[in-house]
């Protein structure tokens, strides 16, 4: 079964952390296997990819679903947008609402 994108970076993480504290890459990867129950061979890999990293990355927050309504004109809109950017609707939307709250922030 394949890691969510947070459990990834989780992984990555620890990784990192292990090889900043020094040790083999044997240890780490014992270590990993046991924290994550992963195989050795893909314990080795987040070290390899930590490695190459160098730093930590940022665990996604879950999202939540949400309905709402929008006009039809917004909505083709954003299908429009989607198809041309490759962006998601929802990377779309959170971009926006993102955007949205940071301005309001700022002036009110």
């Amino acid at each position: 079964m394949r890691s969510t994108q947070a459990q990834k970076a989780e992984r990555l993480n620890a990784a990192q952390a292990l090889l900043t504290r020094g040790g083999t890459m044997t240890e780490h990867a014992a270590q990993l296997s046991q924290d994550f129950d992963l195989s050795l061979r893909q314990a080795y890999r987040y070290l390899e990819e930590a490695q190459t990293l160098g730093q930590q990355v940022p665990v996604p927050e879950p999202a939540s679903a949400a309905t709402f309504k929008l006009p039809r004109s917004l909505l083709r809109d954003v299908h429009a947008y989607s198809a041309a950017s490759g962006l998601t609707l929802s990377e779309i939307v959170r971009r926006a609402l993102v955007s949205f709250l940071a301005t309001i922030g700022r002036h009110g």
